[in-house]
């Protein structure tokens, strides 16, 4: 109790009623509204395990043992310039290029462990874990490496830096390269989905990627009533594959992820599956702008789950403020003692967007006479 609810407890007026009247039940009132209140948040940030000191920055742990039968690696994302210094807000508050195309843009490995930590406040869980790192490219890349073409890629700059490039189809060259300052530089570490021998994944072209063109757009974004052709064919004709759609499409509105071209599922659950929302490194390139066109999903479909936009209206009141949590939440990461992940011009976006996001169905709701058109009710044991 702070000193000014003693003041005011002490100084409550005796009434018949009892020694301190109304006042023991305002303030187990009062008690009571934290308690549920911090039960409440604990569902939003993810758990902590355990309570043992993070991990130093300044050195990296030692790198994860390779799974004996894997297809997929573990992903490391960087930005080019990354360094084990003290990054200064600048770095990360560097917005996009405006004459950059989206799928022209740098990956981020702060937007895949962002990305990571929003997917879980929404309640999705679908993205796998994510956790930021510094690695030592020479002890933790190119000395444990067993493909002899990743190690041919590794030099050393003019300016005594390390560096490599790796090999693939866009980015994977001398110009483009990932350095050191020396040999440290930040990452994000993603777990990896079991091998595709033990769990088959399909991949989804989703119905509103984007043309992928300097000239030419997509077909949903000339035909207001699309959604009308999308819901009539499989598999978002029945079950939850829309809504789940729909879900995604807010988590990138919310990052501003315009590079959605694909999702996956696993195929052992058929139509009865979740969404795997791989691949987030495009997203939280700009604050100053908004892009509307990703949320066309929500705006042409006016369909979202009851859960989310409970959650949505939860995180938009100002005990809960998206920003705030997600704040919290990230503070947890190994590579918050270097820099935020996410600097404060992000986070505010992310408090506006969440306020459009509401708008949106908000107008569904006013364009609809019945709510079950638009919400689908996937807990009917609420009377909320």
């Amino acid at each position: 109790m702070n000193d000014a609810d003693k003041v005011r407890f002490l100084d409550a007026p005796i009434s018949q009623g009892g020694l301190f009247g109304d006042t023991v039940e305002s303030f187990a009132q009062q008690f009571s509204a934290v308690k549920e209140q911090t039960e409440a948040i604990s569902h939003i940030l993810p758990r902590r395990e355990s309570t043992a000191p993070r991990p130093s920055t300044s050195r990296a742990p030692p790198a994860p043992r390779q799974p004996r039968a894997s297809s997929n690696p573990t992903p490391v994302k960087a930005h080019p310039q990354a360094a084990p210094r003290k990054r200064t807000p600048k770095d990360r508050d560097e917005e996009t290029d405006v004459n950059l195309y989206y799928f022209s843009d740098f990956e981020r490995h702060n937007a895949e462990i962002s990305a990571f930590h929003l997917d879980r406040i929404l309640g999705f869980r679908r993205i796998p874990p994510v956790v930021g790192r510094l690695v030592n490219i020479i002890k933790e890349i190119k000395d444990i490496t067993t493909d002899h073409k990743l190690v041919k890629t590794f030099y050393t700059s003019p300016a005594g830096n390390w560096c490599f490039h790796g090999q693939c189809s866009y980015y994977c060259s001398p110009e483009h390269a990932i350095c050191g300052r020396p040999h440290m530089i930040e990452g994000s570490m993603a777990a990896m989905l079991p091998d595709l021998s033990l769990a088959t994944r399909r991949s989804w072209r989703s119905p509103w990627k984007r043309s992928y063109s300097r000239s030419k757009l997509a077909m949903w974004e000339t035909d207001s009533n699309y959604c009308d052709s999308v819901k009539t064919t499989p598999p978002y004709d029945q079950g939850t594959r829309l809504v789940d759609l729909i879900d995604m499409s807010i988590l990138d509105f919310l990052m501003s992820n315009m590079d959605r071209h694909h999702y996956e599922t696993f195929e052992k659950f058929g139509n009865d599956t979740f969404l795997i929302h791989l691949d987030n490194g495009r997203a939280f390139g700009r604050y100053s702008k908004d892009e509307p066109s990703i949320l066309a999903p929500l705006e042409q479909c006016c369909r979202v789950r009851r859960s989310t936009l409970l959650r949505l209206r939860l995180l938009s009141l100002p005990q809960y403020r998206l920003s705030d949590v997600i704040r919290a939440s990230l503070s947890q990461d190994p590579l918050a003692s270097v820099a935020p992940l996410l600097t404060e011009p992000h986070l505010s976006a992310l408090d506006r967007r969440l306020a459009t996001v509401i708008q949106t169905i908000h107008d569904c709701l006013q364009q609809h006479q019945w709510d079950s058109d638009v919400i689908y009710d996937d807990i009917t044991d609420y009377n909320g």
